[in-house]
């Protein structure tokens, strides 16, 4: 680590990391100029007196007011970011040697690199044997790039350990499996390159850890805990369903083992397989069955059973679930809220002023900006400066500054760019004829209309005679009436997008299904008029009749829910694959070498394993579902999720490697189970929350939510203290002696939702957290007297730090 004694030294890390983000170059409107005031001799001298609070980037360096407040600037956006990402605060940097290593890793550049070593190792598993044969490598080939991905890991925990060190690492749960995992799979790589074999390598199946814990997996990460946290309820239920499970094994042992027929009872261990499966339904009614004949009143045996352990129980742990779940995501809520609240209070003590103690001055909100996110216009700054700036004094209180989080999603445009795009534009007529149309009330009936016409004719082809699949599959989505309705649809859109513009029309996700739905048909129409055998494009042309459900409260509610489930449904699908894949490697690793044909001979699934090289049965190609490489055994495991018939595959493996290798399937099936329900309870949690959201919510109240409006005009933002390349920038959109008004749009996502639905509590949980401090909301001290502020900046004349000017405005 090179010596950062110096700022002006080459080697100084801040300089050396920090110019992506501080390249005045660039967008200097956040930059400092330092004030000089004329002492009683004449002479200049540095106007050190507007220095506040010191970063802890810069402790023990020598440099001026402009160095320093780049360094507050730069920890102030480092504490945001950490808001943002929820990262805890005791892995912040606090000295100046720790910020190389803190920039290297949290380098976009960095995240992309890590995420594609993560990913390298998770396809290793298609060229590691058993590998799938067409991707099949030599094992120095694959030995060498898991060693090289693992290196790019490796290099990421170094990093850590130079800012955060080992007593923090230590306590860090997250980090310290990924390097204990880490070091096992370097160790077990240089084994196999040193014996170029492969051994049994069921540590494997942890690489996806390294995928989990990367930048970009962070809704993964946060699912996961979701899931560790609704824990304790299910494994209550769980022991209660197992206690069940077992004592209805137990008397179905003394029932039916002697019962020649019924071989599910002959042991205590056949009767508790039989009854877990049971648990399922795969096997019922064959269990019952063979008892069933001997006495009918055994049945009342397995009806109870499945009364009590499906319809009871298992519903029981789905509502247990639900309500853990539902609780959880409100706290999740609350933490994140506060722990912003956190990561805001800790920046505004390092953008505050000696002269303004209690404000953040716009100049200072400015430098912040242009490291937290340096993409933003200078226009996109002072508007949510001043949207921020309730009170309109010039200057962000600590309670102003703690929103900063709500203005960030804003994207604004003038006022008058809401107009109809087409005034003064050579389209005008044709444009404002398009509106005219669109608005006309009867313009959606004709649509529907047209729709419900397309899906007529779609059912007339299908039921018209054909003479074979391709003359039929032509008629379905190549024939005249299929021209027809896909020229009318496009003319629609045409419509819609001359009377709103393109950007306003795709703005709406139903316009873009329409449109979307309807160029795929009008290619599939295409594709199959060139190649009658492309059968698959037929799937395109009834997807326009999905609009109709939109006509209905109910379905728009489904979509609606749909719609903010995504990025929690797409969680869902990562944990459900990292999942696959760990099982995936342990199955490959334990059944790989087994081959299923012809396997169960004198037992009940004996039939589903028949094979010969003539013929085979309807049953028999149960011998496909095996474990021979990471594709077969993700569809093998696919079928276990399903649950039918999943008793035949472990049987079979029972059979052939052992009776505990059933363990591996009911565990599976386990996971699988508390997975879906989660699942399951975070979709009805979603749909309940948009219900109750939808009762409480107007549509004007939701505009009012999704949009901000902000009045200002030249003369304020001079007012406000814009000079420089800010005021530069801002005085082409800000014309002097006019008033202009721009308007913010926030996306509508369930966290933007959440604030709607949750103000009692948001207010609530912030006054119990101003509570906990001992100071009045929305001040702050940056001196001694606030334990969790940094050092006042030491100045080199004690006596000059007092002359403090009254009335001096930054």
């Amino acid at each position: 680590m090179a010596s950062l004694r110096s700022p002006s030294s080459p080697s100084d890390g801040y300089k050396r990391f920090s110019d992506e983000f501080a390249n005045t170059g660039v967008n200097n409107y956040g930059s400092n100029v330092t004030n000089t005031r004329t002492s009683a001799d004449g002479a200049g001298d540095t106007g050190t007196l507007d220095m506040g609070s010191r970063s802890s980037l810069h402790t023990g360096l020598q440099m001026s007011e402009d160095e320093h407040w780049e360094m507050n600037y730069h920890e102030a956006a480092i504490y945001l970011e950490e808001g943002l990402n929820n990262e805890k605060f005791d892995s912040h940097p606090s000295s100046p040697e720790e910020l190389p290593a803190y920039l290297r890793v949290h380098n976009p550049w960095y995240h992309g690199l890590d995420l594609l070593a993560s990913l390298v190792l998770i396809l290793l598993a298609f060229t590691e044997d058993p590998a799938v044969p067409a991707f099949e490598l030599p094992v120095w080939a694959h030995g060498t790039i898991e060693l090289l991905a693992l290196a790019v890991i490796g290099v990421e925990l170094h990093l850590k350990l130079k800012w955060i060190g080992w007593t923090t690492i230590l306590k860090h749960k997250r980090t310290m499996i990924k390097g204990v995992t880490l070091l096992i799979m370097v160790l077990e790589a240089v084994v196999v390159l040193c014996r170029q074999s492969s051994h049994f390598r069921v540590t494997r199946a942890l690489r996806p850890i390294f995928l989990v814990d990367t930048r970009h997996c962070g809704g993964v990460r946060r699912f996961i805990r979701q899931i560790l946290q609704s824990l304790p309820p299910i494994l209550d239920m769980l022991g209660l369903l197992m206690f069940f499970v077992a004592t209805y094994s137990l008397l179905g042992y003394y029932l039916f083992s002697e019962h020649i027929d019924n071989g599910h009872f002959k042991t205590i261990s056949d009767s508790f397989v039989s009854m877990f499966v049971l648990l399922t339904t795969a096997n019922f009614p064959d269990v019952m069955m063979p008892s069933y004949a001997k006495s009918k009143w055994y049945a009342l045996f397995f009806i109870l059973y499945i009364i009590t352990v499906l319809y009871v129980l298992m519903n029981l742990m789905l509502a247990v679930v639900y309500e853990t779940f539902t609780r959880i995501e409100r706290e999740k809520c609350r933490a994140l809220l506060l722990h912003r609240r956190v990561a805001a209070r800790r920046a505004f003590r390092l953008l505050v002023s000696r002269r303004a103690p209690h404000a953040v001055r716009l100049r200072h909100f400015a430098g912040l900006m242009r490291h937290y996110a340096p993409h933003y216009s200078g226009l996109d700054v002072y508007l949510m400066f001043k949207q921020l700036n309730v009170s309109g004094s010039g200057g962000l209180s600590r309670g102003e500054f703690a929103n900063v989080y709500e203005v960030f999603a804003l994207r604004w445009a003038p006022q008058s760019a809401r107009a109809p795009w087409y005034g003064a534009s050579p389209l005008e007529p044709l444009a404002r004829a398009a509106a005219a149309a669109v608005r006309w009330p009867y313009f959606e009936h004709l649509v529907y209309a047209l729709i419900i016409g397309n899906g007529v004719s779609m059912v007339l082809r299908v039921c018209e005679a054909a003479g074979d699949l391709q003359d039929s599959a032509r008629l379905l989505c190549a024939s005249w009436d299929t021209w027809l309705f896909l020229t009318l649809f496009l003319l629609e859109a045409a419509l819609r997008m001359m009377a709103s513009g393109l950007t306003v029309y795709l703005e709406s996700g139903w316009n873009v299904f329409d449109l979307s739905v309807t160029l795929l048909a009008l290619v599939g129409a295409v594709m199959l008029s060139i190649a009658p055998k492309l059968f698959i494009v037929v799937m395109f042309r009834p997807l326009r009749l999905m609009r109709l459900y939109k006509l209905k409260k109910r379905y728009r509610d489904v979509f609606g829910t749909l719609v903010l489930l995504s990025p929690l449904m797409s969680s869902a699908g990562c944990v459900m694959l990292v999942m696959y894949y760990f099982f995936a490697i342990v199955g490959m690793e334990l059944f790989a070498g087994y081959d299923l044909k012809n396997c169960c001979v004198n037992t009940t699934v004996e039939d589903f394993y028949k094979f010969s090289e003539n013929s085979s049965t309807a049953l028999g190609y149960y011998y496909l579902n095996n474990f021979e490489n990471i594709l077969t055994s993700g569809v093998t495991l696919f079928e276990l999720t399903v649950v039918n018939n999943w008793f035949i595959l472990m049987n079979a493996y029972a059979t052939v490697a052992g009776q505990f290798s059933r363990i591996y399937f009911m565990v599976f099936y386990l996971f699988t189970m508390v997975v879906l329900t989660i699942v399951v309870a975070s979709v009805l949690e979603a749909f309940r929350f948009r219900i109750q959201y939808k009762r409480s919510t107007t549509k004007r109240d939701e505009e009012k939510l999704l949009h901000e409006e902000v009045h200002t005009s030249w003369e304020e933002a001079q007012r406000l203290g814009a000079s420089g390349d800010l005021a530069d920038e801002l005085r082409s959109f800000l014309p002097a002696g006019v008033e202009v008004t721009f308007i913010g749009s926030r996306p509508r996502t369930k966290e933007v939702l959440q604030r709607r639905m949750y103000q009692a509590e948001i207010q609530k949980w912030l006054a119990e957290e101003d509570e906990s401090e001992d100071l009045p909301p929305s001040t702050t001290v940056t001196s001694s007297e606030d334990p969790l502020a940094p050092p006042l900046i030491q100045q080199p004349d004690a006596e000059t730090n007092h002359q403090i000017r009254t009335g001096y405005q930054l």
